[in-house]
């Protein structure tokens, strides 16, 4: 019998529910994310100029380099040289929005936990054992949750170690999505 990602629907419900409850935790009470941010020496001096620029909002490279072609200029290899190098991303004004930002994290693990799902249904059985659920889920959730935070780390300057902490928080929301697939799973 094939099984149905609509037959689904409750271990994607809890697992979703149970993967923001973790990122919850991670990030309000453990908090081992504060220390991935470093405030700038000149804070103030620098704010002023982003302000006095009036700067549109979005990702931002210095110095600008729109080509690789250009790369090959003395002009732009000097600036890269002079530094400083790095990007900077610019967000609207104003308190963050926490109720649209953990909206779209729980959507976040609601996408990603019917993508785990979808993947689920083209390798596992209806009535596979737990351990098989498990261990195929938490790969599966693995992936969908961190893989692509490395690329941050080889391309964009971001730590290492922040990847790490992103990859561990990758490990946890594939575990926790795992169990609630594995113990749901139809039998």
């Amino acid at each position: 019998m094939e099984l149905s990602i609509l037959q689904l629907w409750l271990p994607v419900v809890v697992g979703t529910i149970l993967a923001w409850i973790a990122s919850g935790l991670i990030h309000m009470v453990i908090k081992y994310h504060n220390s991935d941010y470093q405030q700038l020496e000149n804070e103030g001096s620098i704010l002023d100029a982003l302000r006095a620029g009036q700067q549109k909002l979005g990702l931002h490279q210095f110095p600008y380099c729109g080509d690789m072609k250009n790369m090959q200029d003395e002009a732009v290899q000097s600036k890269f040289n002079k530094g400083p190098v790095g990007l900077m991303v610019l967000v609207p004004n104003g308190m963050p929005p926490m109720g649209k930002l953990m909206a779209q994290q729980i959507s976040h693990f609601l996408f990603g936990s019917i993508l785990i799902a979808y993947c689920a249904t083209l390798a596992l059985e209806p009535g596979a054992d737990y351990m098989t659920v498990f261990r195929f889920v938490a790969a599966v959730g693995f992936l969908a949750f961190g893989w692509a935070s490395i690329p941050y780390s080889i391309w964009f300057g971001m730590q290492w170690s922040m990847t790490a902490k992103y990859l561990f928080d990758a490990l946890i929301y594939g575990l926790v999505v795992a169990g609630a697939f594995a113990w749901l799973w139809p039998q």
